[in-house]
């Protein structure tokens, strides 16, 4: 039988149910979208990476002018997750430009074995490139703009044509050729923590792509934080034959290598 998770959130330390939580009206966070904020799985209670997600929370604050305290922030992230019990599920992590630090625990979204995307044209803010804002209304717009062709999931193109990202995850196929590819950071994605774990473990080729070479591919697949890995059945209406396919598989499994190397053992918590 499956437990429903019990969604808790810590407002600047203080724990309490998430639908009891509040922070004052008047914080740009609300008002601008001016924030940045980091979301990391957790498994039976283990959050994975989270060095990582914190370095590249102080990595976006910085870029945004924002500080934080991050010593408080993982004494609040640990007084949180002892309170949790160990829950399957994700932690969002917000800070905002009125001074709020907010760690929440919240269920896994669901996600299906694969998915359809379609391209929807973006013109991305170099502004805030590689920065996890909480201004995230074009990303959600672009969603929808993909759902309003039938798709799942949108994949950001920019207007010379060249491959960008998801809104909330990295993309991953195999090229004509065979070459796994991925875009490079530095044609605008973000830094993704998933992604890079599976640069490291996989042969992957990283540049700037034409769209017409994720259109080709023989299959593909998305990654982030709380799908993992997910297999992707079409792309702008084109069935892929294979999905999830053999390299999709390929890089589930490393993930998996991955979080059973890296994630900390209850004993290690302990200690």
């Amino acid at each position: 039988m499956t437990v429903e998770l019990e969604e808790l959130a810590s407002v600047d330390g203080r724990v309490t149910p998430t639908a009891d939580a509040t922070v004052p009206m008047k914080d740009d966070g609300l008002y601008r979208g001016d924030g940045a904020f980091e979301v990391i799985r957790l498994y039976d209670g283990l959050p994975f990476a989270l060095d990582d997600h914190l370095d590249r929370l102080e990595r976006s604050a910085a870029a945004i002018q924002l500080g934080f305290d991050r010593p408080a922030m993982e004494r609040e992230i640990e007084a949180l997750l002892k309170e949790a019990d160990r829950p399957d599920g994700q932690l969002r992590l917000i800070v905002t430009r009125g001074g709020r630090r907010i760690a929440a625990v919240e269920p896994i979204p669901a996600h299906a074995e694969t998915l359809r995307i379609a391209t929807v044209t973006y013109s991305p803010s170099v502004i805030l490139n590689g920065v996890k804002s909480l201004s995230y209304a074009a990303n959600m717009q672009a969603t929808r703009l993909a759902k309003a062709q039938g798709a799942d999931e949108a994949v950001l193109v920019t207007p010379d044509g060249i491959v960008l990202e998801p809104p909330t995850s990295a993309i991953f196929w195999v090229s004509p050729q065979g070459a796994l590819r991925t875009p490079a950071l530095d044609v605008g994605v973000l830094e993704s923590i998933t992604r890079d774990r599976l640069v490291k473990a996989l042969q992957v080729e990283v540049g700037a792509w034409p769209v017409a070479d994720l259109r080709a591919a023989r299959e593909a697949f998305l990654a982030s934080t709380t799908r993992e890995i997910q297999a992707v059945s079409a792309i702008d209406g084109s069935p892929l034959p294979e999905a999830p396919g053999p390299r999709t598989r390929e890089a589930q499994e490393a993930f998996a290598a991955t979080l059973g190397r890296e994630l900390p053992t209850t004993n290690d918590q302990k200690e």
